[in-house]
């Protein structure tokens, strides 16, 4: 067996090959500053070092930099959300979210994976019975702990917790989660489209009757679904802590998973998977075998975020409706920035019986979550929520609907730490109620 010091090169080797890779992403960069005005964290610290130009500076001398201090370097890249606001909107093109993914990967495989990280990545993800059951587990003893903090958003404190939560308020856990309720389903197709639905972590897990709305709405409208019940996290939390293993283990599940049966379409409430799966799947695809990068790339082309599903292939009708309800709309990053996905709640949202579509400033700002992010850095996620949660309240809205998961759980806790009198719904849970 070879030792450390015959294993060492290979490694270095390695790394210098993906710096060398990296190189070749950054030259694009003109230093034009212009993602200054559109970086919610550097619109909230104004740090050069928080803005996408900055990051860029750091990894243009990586290998010295990890070198140097590694910790460091993994503080700076993440703080960012990956959000995708510079991106969208820089004139050179300059694809950052595929620098930030790989420059994420080349330092977690120089200074290695948390102990906590590993173990949700590599063992309780791709263990959708085990996750299932961790969190029925803790939603049996959740109870003393929760205080209901705002009635409409459905938000409770936990102040006992405030040490590991930082004063977040949070949705109460439910005791089953959409997997558990519904099983395995694959409907034989008939005359209409015949849809894979993934639901994501988020929704299954945390907001099963999300899920079970995304549900109701295809079948209502005709979509034989396929639900493979073994399907777990899309890979997006590993991905975004630079653990490209886990990530490629997560999607290798999920493609044997979505193997098994015949579909027109994958679709899914939650922006993030769609952005994911759709991008990054695809992004990453030279990890996989030449099967698995085929399926991928056909899985590509059929993922939809369940709004753009509705309007754009099932082309519903969708009259414009009144009303004295005042609702608006929060345009996930992923799902506009990444996916081009805007018009299509808002249609929905327009055509609702009893309400009123308003729309608010800056709806297309990020809110602050960016998932990780959102754990590690909480008072600067809060501090950009709260703007994004000012935008909402004036426009004096009864609902803020969005179509992330994750939006979700940071508008409820901005409105509720606010008391604000309002609900934070996903856009299909309103159309779902309206059928």
């Amino acid at each position: 067996m070879p030792d450390e010091t015959t294993k060492r090169p290979a490694t270095l080797t390695e790394l210098a090959r993906l710096l060398m890779t990296l190189d070749d992403l950054l030259v694009s960069c003109m230093r034009c500053g212009f993602c200054q005005s559109v970086c919610p964290v550097y619109g909230a610290t104004f740090r050069e070092a928080d803005v996408t130009r900055g990051k860029i500076a750091l990894l243009e001398d990586l290998a010295h930099e990890l070198t140097a201090d590694a910790d460091s370097v993994n503080d700076r890249l993440n703080r960012c959300l990956l959000c995708g606001s510079c991106e969208s909107n820089c004139p050179s093109g300059v694809n950052v979210m595929d620098i930030f993914l790989r420059a994420r990967a080349i330092v977690t495989g120089y200074r290695g994976l948390g102990a906590v990280k590993k173990l949700v990545f590599r063992f309780i993800l791709p263990r959708p019975r085990l996750f299932g059951a961790l969190l029925r587990l803790s939603s049996v003893f959740q109870w003393p702990f929760l205080t209901k903090a705002s009635e409409k958003a459905d938000a409770y404190r936990a102040p006992v917790l405030n040490p590991w939560l930082g004063r977040r308020h949070i949705p109460s856990l439910p005791s089953r989660s959409f997997q558990s309720e519904t099983g395995d389903l694959d409907e034989p197709a008939g005359a209409g489209p015949k849809a894979a639905l993934f639901p994501g972590c988020v929704p299954d897990k945390l907001f099963p009757k999300l899920s079970a709305a995304t549900l109701k709405v295809l079948r209502r409208h005709g979509v034989s679904v396929f639900y493979p019940a073994e399907l777990v996290c899309c890979g997006i939390p590993a991905l975004a802590s630079g653990d490209r293993r886990a990530f490629r283990e997560l999607v290798e599940l999920n493609l044997k998973a979505l193997s098994r049966s015949k579909f027109d379409w994958l679709v899914t409430p939650c922006a993030t998977c769609a952005s994911n799966i759709k991008e990054n799947w695809r992004r990453f695809r030279d990890d996989f075998g030449p099967e698995q990068r085929a399926l991928i790339e056909e899985i590509h082309g059929k993922t939809l975020d369940v709004t753009a599903f509705v309007v754009r292939v099932l082309k519903v009708d969708l009259p414009p409706a009144a009303g004295e309800r005042r609702v608006t709309y929060h345009d996930p990053c992923h799902l506009k920035k990444s996916l081009g996905v805007s018009a299509e709640p808002r249609a929905i949202l327009k055509s609702l019986p009893g309400f009123k579509f308003v729309e608010m400033p800056e709806a297309d700002r990020c809110c602050g979550n960016g998932g990780s992010f959102n754990l590690f850095h909480y008072n600067l996620s809060k501090e950009i929520g709260q703007r994004k949660r000012d935008n909402i309240k004036s426009v004096n809205p009864e609902v803020v609907a969005t179509s992330c998961p994750a939006c979700i759980m940071q508008l409820k806790d901005m409105v509720s730490q606010n008391q604000d009198d309002m609900a934070v719904k996903h856009v299909i849970e309103l159309y779902a109620d309206s059928l």
